[in-house]
Order: structure tokens, then sequence, then C-alpha cells
């Protein structure tokens, strides 16, 4: 295991014209040892290319790798003791299972103990062991991506296992089951993981810190409910949360409190210095109530659809252009078109030109 160090790190794939476009806008970042990091955005934002260039895969253009403070730019991947696990399985059809898994092991000289003991114990947690003499070109799919998966942990030494969305092509029960195991190796052995995926959930459920990219650039880093309740621009209060954050157009009423729709909003923002009058109000569904009375932060809801998704209702309505979303107890009866929901100052995000205000 190692701390990472990525300073000033960049990256083009096409230095020689005059303008080059960059995957990888400048960034530094520390990864500790041990700890478990996601790399979520859409596609096309930089998150393999960045995997990549730690995997010593691609070389950055611009800026240095550090491996527990060695720098490690120049080196190959073979030189950087790192583990990887890709989209789609990756195993050697003319073994067995047991030897797909071993053969990390027997490269590097482990004894034939250590080798069974490690074998055995990665075959358990991802439900192996039944299939460990089976020639491994006989398994399906997903059974073919947990050995490429075994084979990135069944090593101790190594400085990080990086893998780059590995359950693509399993299915989503298994998924789960998956996530927590790592979370339990991890724990176990406290091996660096760093995990690539496009997909919220994923990173949410496994992650102690989430980086969330856009075009090249790293937008927030955090642990999942700092993304979820404070996004520090809009496209993360987009891209995190299912529905997502409701976002409002709005003018700045006062030192703090914003308008929208010529209705007034109370929030706990220092809006006294904000030059640009122009805001957006972002709150979660989930922080919207249904209020009973009329009072600060109350505004009259026209509604246009309920949708029943079995734990909770969401609510869709209408306040003038603006529709608002809002998550509510499945018990709750909704019998009119019109409904009054409140908006708590307290979880009310203030964006100017699309990064919070603080």
């Amino acid at each position: 295991m190692a701390k990472i160090d990525l300073s000033n790190i960049s990256h083009t794939y096409n230095p020689n014209v005059e303008n080059p476009t960059y995957a990888l806008n400048p960034f530094s970042m520390t990864w500790k040892n041990g700890d478990r990091y996601a790399i979520l955005g859409p596609s096309g934002c930089g998150k393999t290319t960045m995997l990549n260039i730690v995997s010593g895969l691609v070389r950055p253009s611009g800026g240095k790798i550090l491996f527990d403070d060695k720098d490690v730019t120049d080196l190959i991947t073979e030189s950087r003791n790192i583990a990887q696990v890709f989209q789609f399985p990756v195993i050697y059809n003319t073994m067995t299972v047991y030897d797909n898994l071993a053969f990390p092991l027997k490269c590097r000289d482990f004894s034939k103990k250590k080798i069974e003991e490690r074998v055995q114990s990665v075959s358990e947690t991802l439900n192996l062991s039944s299939f460990l003499n089976m020639p491994a070109r006989k398994l399906t799919a997903d059974q073919k991506q947990l050995i490429s998966l075994g084979r990135g942990l069944v090593r101790e030494d190594v400085a990080a296992v990086l893998m780059d969305e590995p359950l693509t092509v399993i299915d989503p029960d298994l998924k789960f089951r998956l996530r927590r195991s790592l979370k339990e190796i991890n724990e176990q052995y406290k091996t660096t993981l760093v995990y690539v995926t496009h997909d919220q959930n994923e990173a949410m459920t496994f992650a102690d810190n989430i980086i969330v990219m856009d075009q090249g650039e790293i937008v927030q880093v955090g642990l999942p409910k700092d993304l979820f309740e404070k996004p520090k621009t809009t496209f993360v209060g987009y891209f995190i949360g299912s529905p997502a954050m409701n976002l409002f157009s709005s003018e700045v009423s006062s030192n703090n409190s914003i308008k929208f729709n010529n209705l007034e909003i109370n929030t706990r923002t220092d809006l006294s210095k904000i030059k640009n009058k122009k805001v957006k109000l972002g709150i979660r569904s989930e922080f919207i109530k249904i209020a009973n009375e009329q009072k600060d932060n109350v505004v009259n809801v026209k509604v246009i659809r309920v949708e029943d998704f079995g734990n909770f209702k969401l609510i869709t309505g209408k306040i003038g252009d603006f529709e608002i979303k809002s998550k509510v107890e499945r018990e709750i009866p909704i019998s009119s078109d019109n409904l009054k929901l409140y908006l708590p100052a307290d979880k009310c995000c203030i964006y100017s030109e699309d990064k919070l205000i603080q």
C-alpha cells in the first residue's frame, strides 16, 4: 500500500498543436494510504485518463506522480507495484480459475502455502470457491470478471488496486455484495482502492472520498454526505442525486434572502457581498416537506404528477414557470392538485455563476 501524490498533473492527447485540448486540466491531489476513492463523472470527463496516468499506461503531459514520496512519473507499469482491474474481464482461458488467481503470486515466487491461503480467502470473498478447478473459459462473463477482480485483490503488497468500471458486466444484486466485500477487504488489509465509475450509486456506496469530474476538471472532492448536502457547483447538484437537485434562477433580495417567481425565500447564506444579483437557488427534493400552514419559506405548488416508488412518493409540481420535485413518505396521502411545500432555510444552497456561495 502507498500514499499517492499527484502533483500539478495535466494531460493532453495532442501536445504538438498550437492550442492543445486538455483531457485533464492541472490539478494536485493526495490519495491516503489504505483509503477508498471513487472517481465519478460522465463519459469523456477524464476519469480513465487519470487512472491510466497513475498506473503508468499514460505519461502525463505535465506534473509528477509520487508513491510514498518516490517519483514514479517515468516508471513503467510493471515497476509501480499496482494491480489493475478493467471494465471487461481479462483472464487466461487455458488456465483453471485457481491458476488464474494464483498467477500474480507465482510470478513473485510466493510459497505454495501462502498462495493457497490467499487464493482460498479471495475465492471465498468472491463466491468462486466451487469453481476453482474449472477451466476459466467455461465461466460466464460476470464470473470471469470476478476472476479479474480476484487477481487484483490476491496480492497484499500492492501500492494500490486501480479499478476501471469493474462491475459493468455483473448483475445488480452481485454488484451490491461485491461493493460490500471490497469495503471489507479494504478495512481488513488497508489496501488503497481507487474505483472509476459513471454510476453515482456505486461511488456513494463504495468510497470514503468521491472525486467528481467534469470536462477534465475536478469540481469537488468529498464525503458522499458533503456532495449530496452541499454540492460546490450546480453540475455536482445535477449529477449527484436522483432526482437531481432542484435549481431555480433567482435574484438576491437581502443579505440572507433571495426571490424567485416573486416569492421571498430565506437562507442561511451571507449574500451581502454578492455583486452579481442573479443567482440560483438549489435544494434537494429530500429536504422539501409538505406544509399545513402558510409561513416563511412555504410555496404554493400546483401538482403535476405523483409517482409511487414503493418506499417513497415523488411529487412533481409547478410554481409559475418553475418545476419543483419533493420526496415524501409513501404513507402521506396526496389528495389535492394544490400543495404547500416548505423549503428549510438551512437546506437552501445559493450559487453565483454556478458555484456555491459558502
